[in-house]
C-alpha cells in the first residue's frame, strides 16, 4: 500500500509542470513549438478565424539577453462569437480576442494553453451566455487537438 501511495505521489509531482496555471488548459501536442503554432494557425484558418497575431516571445526574449524556451502566442477571434459574450458581460472584452499561448516545458513538451471558458463565465460573472461559452469550450478544445494530435 505504501508503495502505491508513493508511486501517486511522485506521478503527481512529476504531472505538475505540466498542470494548467488556474483557469487555463493545457494540450500536450506531438510536434515542437513552431510547428504546432503553424498548424493551430491553419485549423484556425480553416475555420474562418482572423489571426490578428502571432507572437514569438522567445525571440524577443533573446534580443534582450535573456533565453527562453521556445513561447509563442497566437492571437484571434470571431466577433461572431467574442460580441455576444462582450454583451452578457463586457468586461470579458479584457480576455478578448482569444489567445492561445504555444510553449515548451523543462522537458521539451509542447503544449496548447487557453483560458477556459467556463473560467471566463466565472471570472466576469457572465450570465444567460451558457450555450455560446459551450460553443467556444468545443471550438477551442476541437482546434487545439487538432493542431496538436500526429
Amino acid at each position: 500500500m505504501k508503495r502505491l501511495t508513493v508511486a501517486l505521489l511522485l506521478s503527481a509531482l512529476i504531472a505538475l509542470p505540466a498542470q494548467a496555471a488556474e483557469g487555463m488548459t493545457d494540450v500536450a501536442s506531438a510536434h515542437d513549438v513552431e510547428t504546432t503554432a503553424d498548424r493551430f494557425e491553419q485549423v484556425l484558418k480553416k475555420k474562418g478565424m482572423t489571426i490578428f497575431n502571432r507572437l514569438r516571445h522567445s525571440e524577443g526574449a533573446s534580443k534582450v539577453g535573456i533565453e527562453l524556451r521556445d513561447t509563442q502566442l497566437v492571437i484571434f477571434g470571431n466577433p461572431k462569437v467574442g460580441s455576444p459574450l462582450m454583451k452578457c458581460a463586457q468586461s470579458v472584452a479584457i480576455d478578448l480576442p482569444q489567445k492561445a499561448l504555444i510553449w515548451q516545458d523543462p522537458a521539451g513538451q509542447t503544449y496548447i494553453s487557453y483560458n477556459d471558458p467556463q473560467y471566463l463565465k466565472q471570472r466576469h460573472n457572465i450570465q444567460g451566455c451558457d450555450k455560446v461559452l459551450g460553443k467556444v469550450t468545443k471550438a477551442l478544445a476541437g482546434m487545439s487537438q487538432a493542431a496538436a494530435a500526429e
